[in-house]
């Protein structure tokens, strides 16, 4: 019988794999420890893999760790995969990044969730880098975590770049600079934005009123907008109603706990009832209507401001082409060529006409990327220049308020319709006295035809609970509250029950 050959001892096999590692691996370990940086790092779609090796890239000392939560169990584990039924206290707050899993699948992140711990800026960058290469991620909630303006301008720039991002929350994250702002920006899908608690002034109210809407741009995509619990006062109100004025999105707004008085109340109130266009506005709505009526002439005058940065080598007048070419010494031979290669007689456009088309296109689709670029979200610049070349028509967009038909004149002033798209605004606790209560109760007035405010809290002010007034708005608000509606019916067929039953007992 042919002998068996001796076993190997284990030990002796571990020696031998570990010799032969370093022959087969060696050059392509050194090879990407000297091209795998931070910036060079493609990220996986994965933040189990993706942010220890980002932080690790980073030279990060105590790198947080990472608590999963499946959105279909409910149950969190840590990174080993076990699930944690109790926590310890110490353990509550121990710096930890809690990222949601749809269905478990670590390819699929749906919410990542910062509580109680203050974070650094290689988080914030590594969190900024991850953002965009999640496809799912859907919300990011920032709860006291010690947030600055650099790190939240380093955010609102990733956020733009993630089209799938709908809720931020940054509560108790005061800013010196209020960048809070910057979520509202153009490029931005938010859908819901959680500011509270934030101790946001009236200079960061002015900012976020301009993202909500001025008399030329506006937010088409927030719908939600929580800011309460901050040290917002009458004239930061003033400038919140001023951004509502052209908003047609926003659905629901808290404004609850600030320093609001009556006269940020009535502002507030008259923005529901009738707005009367200011000077620059009427200026707004001229130059909406001349572009609606004769498009072409917008396009040349689209942004006259940087076409004249622009030195006069770069983009010539159409008319001094002549001199143009008779200035760079352009023969009689060449001039004759070109004429001869024009069509029906036309004149062929030289280069520098060129170099102006394009930057009109480009103008053209500058101009446009504000509201236009909800409906053509994920195309590039260069596909809007083919649309334009080859259809001549502009991009879908949303219909400005200063166009509403519903324009009418009086006493000389222009006067549209007020905002009937919020139908939720809170101004609980507040400093709000009976003064600008028939304010609202003007503006409820105004709005019919079952559209505007369905829920207005004014509860905790300085006023009585049995005032005239506020008893005829609670009564207003009540035929409007379709939870009211909802729980009458239930009541009346309850009551439709007892009814029924009874007169079976009695029978």
């Amino acid at each position: 019988m042919a002998r068996k050959k001796p076993a190997k001892d284990k030990s002796e096999k571990n020696s031998e794999v570990e010799e032969s590692a370093p022959i087969q691996t060696g050059a392509t370990s050194d090879e990407t420890s000297a091209t795998r940086t931070f910036d060079d790092y493609e990220c996986s779609g994965s933040v189990m893999a993706d942010f220890p090796g980002l932080c690790a890239l980073l030279d990060m000392k105590n790198i947080p760790a990472l608590k999963t939560k499946s959105s279909s169990s409910n149950q969190e584990s840590t990174t080993g995969g076990r699930p944690s039924h109790k926590k310890p206290v110490h353990d509550v707050f121990k710096p930890h990044l809690q990222v949601e899993l749809e269905n478990g699948d670590p390819y699929c992140t749906t919410g990542m969730k910062i509580f109680g711990w203050t974070v650094d800026e290689p988080i914030i960058r590594v969190l900024s880098k991850m953002i965009s290469s999640l496809p799912t991620l859907h919300s990011i909630d920032f709860w006291q975590a010690g947030l600055t303006d650099p790190m939240v301008i380093t955010l609102a720039n990733a956020v733009c770049a993630c089209m799938s991002l709908r809720v931020i929350t940054l509560e108790g994250n005061p800013l010196v600079d209020h960048s809070h702002h910057l979520f509202l920006s153009e490029g931005s899908v938010l859908t819901h934005l959680n500011l509270r608690n934030n101790r946001i002034e009236d200079e960061g109210a002015r900012l976020l009123g301009a993202g909500l809407s001025t008399s030329t741009s506006a937010n088409w995509s927030l719908t939600s907008l929580n800011l309460s619990f901050n040290h917002i006062g009458d004239v930061g109100a003033g400038h919140i109603a001023k951004g509502l004025r052209f908003n047609r999105t926003l659905l629901f707004l808290s404004l609850s706990n600030n320093h609001i008085g009556d006269s940020g109340a009535i502002q507030l109130a008259t923005v529901f009832g009738e707005v009367v266009l200011t000077h620059e506005e009427i200026v707004q709505r001229r130059k909406l209507l001349l572009n609606k009526t004769h498009p072409s002439s917008s396009v040349v005058d689209v942004d006259q401001s940087c076409t004249a940065k622009l030195s006069s080598d770069q983009v010539p007048s159409v008319a001094g082409n002549t001199s143009l070419n008779s200035n760079k010494g352009e023969n009689k031979s060449t001039a004759k060529k070109r004429e001869s290669s024009k069509p029906d007689g036309k004149r062929a456009p030289t280069k520098d006409q060129k170099c102006l088309k394009k930057w009109t296109r480009v103008c053209w689709s500058l101009s446009h990327l504000t509201l236009g670029e909800r409906q053509a979200e994920g195309q590039d610049m260069e596909e809007k220049n083919n649309v334009y070349d080859q259809e001549h028509k502009k991009p879908v967009e949303m219909v400005s308020p200063l166009l509403n038909e519903a324009l009418q004149q009086r006493n000389g002033e222009l006067i549209l319709p007020g905002n009937t798209t919020l139908a939720s605004l809170s101004l609980a606790g507040n400093r709000i006295t009976e003064l600008s209560l028939p304010q609202f109760l003007t503006s409820l007035q105004m709005q019919d035809g079952g559209k505007g405010l369905l829920r207005l809290c004014l509860q905790r002010n300085h006023f009585a609970a049995e005032c005239d007034t506020f008893m005829r708005i609670k009564e207003l608000m009540t035929l409007r509250d379709p939870l009211n509606k909802k729980s009458e019916e239930e009541t009346e067929e309850e009551g439709l029950r007892l009814g029924i039953t009874w007169s079976k007992a009695l029978e």
